[in-house]
């Protein structure tokens, strides 16, 4: 996932770099981003999952008065830190889960478990200029509202566990999601001359969820809980701008 994160964000680089170098970055425009963040889980995502990272991608227009922001986002959310065995019960006393395929009867299963989940949301907000010899770099500040979701990947890496197999493994998986606010406070930078841009900050997604499966095995019933997921971190992107004037053959970039 962070080698795929690097290709994109060096195509990225090589595009904006043979880019064309028209004038300065002072009309409206749209924002092309590539991130990539690190989050810490609050709230009751706590006893679900450790830290993790996120990768995303997202799309801004950037008014030309005032520099106004709106736009759309999404990031995948992944990790191994997974806090919450759901599969206690399918374990022996020494913690392992014993094999009940044709194929592997009485054979340990070889089972990890990680976290998977994405963000996907729009926003709006507003560029704040620090310096007036370019007024298009400066503090970012958005207000998000879109959708969380998060659930744990269960893989059985010898295949010989039915216990998890198919659809089996929905009882376990703790598949939820809901409304999701989010926030994000930072540094954004566009070159003047059409030059390296990126951006930088701390996020806060504050996710109103509960779970997606109509049993949970873990607990022998239906889960009905009411939950706060919440993802606080730092993300890192790097943009491709291209920039709309009055007449067509101002489309720059």
């Amino acid at each position: 996932m962070s080698r795929t994160f690097f290709i994109i964000c060096f195509t990225i680089y090589t595009i904006s770099s043979f880019a064309q170098s028209k004038g300065k970055n002072t009309f409206s425009a749209l924002l092309i981003h590539v991130n990539y963040g690190f989050q810490i889980p609050a709230a009751d995502l706590t006893t679900r999952f450790g830290n993790n990272f996120s990768i995303g991608g997202g799309i801004d227009y950037l008014s030309e008065r005032d520099n106004w922001i709106i736009g759309l986002k999404g990031s995948n959310i992944f990790s191994r830190n997974v806090k919450e065995d759901v599969l206690t019960s399918l374990r022996d006393r020494d913690g392992f889960i014993i094999g009940n395929s044709d194929a592997g009867a009485g054979s340990y299963a070889l089972v990890v478990l990680r976290e998977r989940g994405f963000h996907l949301g729009g926003h709006i907000g507003k560029l704040f200029a620090l310096s007036k010899k370019n007024k298009r770099s400066g503090i970012r500040a958005t207000l998000g509202i879109g959708l969380l979701q998060h659930k744990i990947r269960i893989q059985d890496e010898s295949g010989i566990a039915k216990a998890i197999a198919n659809e089996y493994v929905k009882g376990y998986d703790q598949l939820s999601n809901g409304l999701a606010l989010e926030q994000f406070i930072g540094y954004q930078h566009l070159s003047i001359h059409r030059g390296f841009n990126f951006f930088a900050g701390f996020e806060f997604i504050e996710g109103f969820t509960q779970s997606r499966r109509s049993f949970n095995f873990v607990t022998q019933s239906r889960d009905t809980t009411k939950r706060v997921d919440v993802l606080m971190g730092f993300r890192l992107g790097w943009t491709i701008s291209f920039y709309i004037g009055e007449k067509g053959e101002d489309l720059i970039y």
